[in-house]
Parts: C-alpha cells; sequence; structure tokens
C-alpha cells in the first residue's frame, strides 16, 4: 500500500489568468503558495483539506472527465456571493435524492465544480 502524504489536482488551463482571476478572485480560494514568475507563476490553492495547481498551459482545456468537488456550509449563501463575483451557475443549488445540496458552476475551461453543502441530517455531515 502507498502511503500518501498530501495530494492535489493539478490543472493546465488553456488561460492561465483567466485560471488565476477565477479560481482565486471569482471563487475566492485561498493561496497556499505560489512559484515562477510571470506566465509561468503557478499558484496552489487551498481546497478544504486538499490542494488544487493553477501551473503551466495546455492548447486544449481539460477532459469533461475532469470535476472538482467543493463542500461549503451553505450553497444558498455560496450561490449568491458566486453570482455576485460573476461566476456562470450552471445549475441553481438543489437537493438531490441522495440528500446533498447540490449548485454547479464551471471554470472558464469548462470544468465541472459541483459546490456542495452536506446537510444536518446526512450521514456525510462532519462533526468535529
Amino acid at each position: 500500500m502507498v502511503q500518501v502524504l498530501s495530494s492535489r489536482i493539478l490543472l493546465r488551463p488553456t488561460d492561465p489568468d483567466r485560471s488565476r482571476d477565477f479560481y482565486g478572485r471569482k471563487l475566492g480560494l485561498a493561496v497556499h503558495r505560489e512559484f515562477g514568475t510571470g506566465e509561468e507563476r503557478g499558484v496552489v490553492y487551498f481546497l478544504g483539506n486538499g490542494f488544487l495547481e493553477v501551473s503551466g498551459r495546455s492548447a486544449e482545456p481539460p477532459s469533461s472527465a475532469l470535476g472538482i468537488w467543493l463542500q461549503v456550509p451553505d450553497a444558498a449563501a455560496a450561490h449568491e456571493e458566486l453570482r455576485r463575483a460573476g461566476v456562470e451557475i450552471a445549475r441553481e443549488p438543489r437537493e438531490e435524492p441522495w440528500g446533498l445540496i447540490e449548485m454547479w458552476v464551471r471554470d472558464p475551461d469548462g470544468v465541472r465544480i459541483a459546490v456542495i453543502e452536506v446537510p444536518e441530517r446526512h450521514p456525510l455531515r462532519w462533526r468535529p
């Protein structure tokens, strides 16, 4: 068994500046670290207990098989904040048959981001 100490999603956007603006300013993700300079600058954002690294450049957008899951305390409040920040909402928040409240947005390259609220009564609810 491989012992995993840390993990992150590596995202190679078609337009790094546009993606850094989206994840940093519009989504408001906190920066864990930055490296490099100019167009080659990479940024690693906190994703709760994981990380998202936006670095490099790709001629093609990421595969539609890639998705990001972000748990938030209040999907309705997140919806309003993201809407005000100019994020295009792909689907409004609604409760799914499996009990989670889900909203979907897309990043500038079309990566689907599920913004999830785990209701108090749901078995996935994290309790400190």
